[in-house]
C-alpha cells in the first residue's frame, strides 16, 4: 500500500501553461481567491434602515468638511 496522498507529483507533468498575467474581476480581485462569504441582512428590518441613516448622515458631514 501506497502512502503517497492521491495528487502526488509522481510522472510527467503535462499541465505546464506559460505563465500568463491571472484574470481579474470588475472588483480588483482576484478571481481565483475563495468566495467571499455571503452575508444575509434584511433589509426591511427597522435596525438596518437605522443604520443605513446614520451612515447617510455621516457620509453627507464627510462630504460638506471636505468642499
Amino acid at each position: 500500500i501506497s502512502s503517497d496522498p492521491p495528487n502526488s507529483t509522481q510522472g510527467p507533468i503535462t499541465d505546464i501553461k506559460a505563465p500568463q498575467e491571472k484574470p481579474v474581476d470588475k472588483a480588483g480581485k482576484n478571481p481565483t481567491q475563495e468566495p467571499e462569504e455571503e452575508i444575509d441582512i434584511d433589509l426591511d428590518a427597522p435596525e438596518t434602515e437605522k443604520a443605513a441613516l446614520a451612515i447617510q448622515s455621516q457620509f453627507r458631514r464627510f462630504q460638506k468638511k471636505k468642499k
